[in-house]
C-alpha cells in the first residue's frame, strides 16, 4: 500500500525549494493567532472589540451590544470534509484523477495542522452514506485518514452530494472548528446554503473545489469520455454538435458563477483547483483570503 503522507511530505518538500514554504505555514498560523476558539460568556461590547464577535440576538434583549467571549485553548481541530462521490473518479479540468489532488489537498492541510500541535479529524462520504473519523494528532492517523478516502472513490460510488456530510457536521460538531471542504464542481443547492449558513456562525469553512475537465476542448473530444455522474458517454454529442459544444460551454460557466456566488454569500472563501502541482499555491491563497476574512 504506497505511503500517501510521504507523497504529501515530497511535494511540499519540492514546493519549498521554489516558493519557502514557510509562508504557507505562516498563513495557516496566522487563521488561529490571537483567536480562541470556545465559547464561553458573553460581555459588554468596548472600543476595539471585533464587530464579528458581537451577538445581535442577545445584544437585542439586554439593549446594548454584547460581544462573545471565549476561552483560550492550546490546541485546534481542523476537520477535513472530503467529497468521496463516484464524481470524484473523474479527470479534473489538468487532466489527472480528482481523487490525487483531493488526497493530496488533504494531505497538505492535515500535515500543517500537525506540524502547528493541532489534531485533525474527517468527515466523507456521499449521496448515500457519511463517516465520520474522530480527531487525533498523529501521522499514523493522518495517513489512516488518506487511505480511507483514496480507497472510498470509485465508478461503483454513489453520486457526490455533500448535502448529507454538511448535515452531519450541523449536527454533531458543537466544538468551533477549522472545516476545510473539497468539493467535486456541482452546483450549491438550496439546502446546503441553508445549512452552510448554520456552519458559518459556529465554525471557520474553507471551501476548495476541484475542476472538472473542459470536454469540448480539442483533446477532449479526439476521445470518448464518460460522464461519472450519469454514466454515460458524452463527449461523441459535442463533438458532433458544435452547437451543442457551445450551450455545454455556457452551462459550465453559469455552474462556476452559481458556486463561486453561493459561498460568497455566506463570505466563505474559496479557490479552484486542477492539479496536484497547484495545491501549494492554491492552498496559500485560500489561507489567504481566510486571514483577510477574519479582520
Amino acid at each position: 500500500m504506497p505511503q500517501l503522507l510521504q507523497k504529501v511530505k515530497s511535494k511540499m518538500f519540492i514546493f519549498a525549494h521554489r516558493k519557502a514554504r514557510g509562508m504557507l505555514d505562516g498563513e495557516y498560523d496566522a487563521i488561529f493567532r490571537g483567536r480562541s476558539l470556545d465559547f464561553d460568556d458573553l460581555r459588554g461590547y468596548v472600543p476595539g472589540d471585533e464587530i464579528r464577535d458581537i451577538d445581535w440576538k442577545a445584544s437585542a434583549r439586554h439593549g446594548s451590544p454584547l460581544v462573545k467571549r471565549y476561552v483560550a485553548i492550546r490546541k485546534q481541530t481542523v476537520l477535513l470534509v472530503a467529497d468521496t462521490g463516484r464524481n470524484m473518479a473523474a479527470v479534473a479540468g489538468g487532466g489527472e484523477p480528482k481523487k490525487d489532488i483531493l488526497v493530496m489537498a488533504l494531505g497538505v492541510i492535515g500535515y500543517l495542522a500537525l506540524k502547528h500541535g493541532d489534531s485533525v479529524g474527517l468527515v466523507h462520504g456521499d449521496a448515500e452514506r457519511t463517516t465520520a473519523v474522530p480527531a487525533r494528532g498523529t501521522e499514523g492517523h493522518l495517513e489512516s485518514l488518506l487511505q480511507r478516502v483514496n480507497s472510498s472513490i470509485g465508478l461503483d460510488s454513489a453520486r457526490s452530494d455533500l448535502t448529507a456530510q454538511l448535515s452531519y457536521i450541523a449536527k454533531n460538531v458543537r466544538q468551533r472548528r477549522l472545516v476545510f471542504v473539497v468539493a467535486d464542481e456541482h452546483p450549491i443547492s438550496a439546502e446546503q446554503e441553508r445549512l452552510l449558513r448554520r456552519l458559518c456562525a459556529q465554525h471557520e469553512v474553507l471551501w476548495l473545489v476541484i475542476s472538472d475537465a473542459d470536454l469540448a476542448s480539442g483533446e477532449a473530444l479526439s476521445r470518448e469520455s464518460i460522464d461519472v455522474d450519469q454514466l454515460d458517454t458524452v463527449v461523441s454529442m459535442l463533438a458532433k454538435d458544435p452547437r451543442l459544444a457551445t450551450e455545454y460551454q455556457r452551462a459550465v460557466q453559469q455552474r462556476r458563477l452559481q458556486i463561486t456566488n453561493a459561498l460568497a454569500r455566506r463570505n466563505i472563501p474559496m479557490e479552484w483547483l486542477g492539479h496536484s502541482n497547484d495545491v501549494m499555491a492554491t492552498l496559500f491563497s485560500l489561507l489567504e483570503r481566510q486571514r483577510h476574512a477574519q479582520r
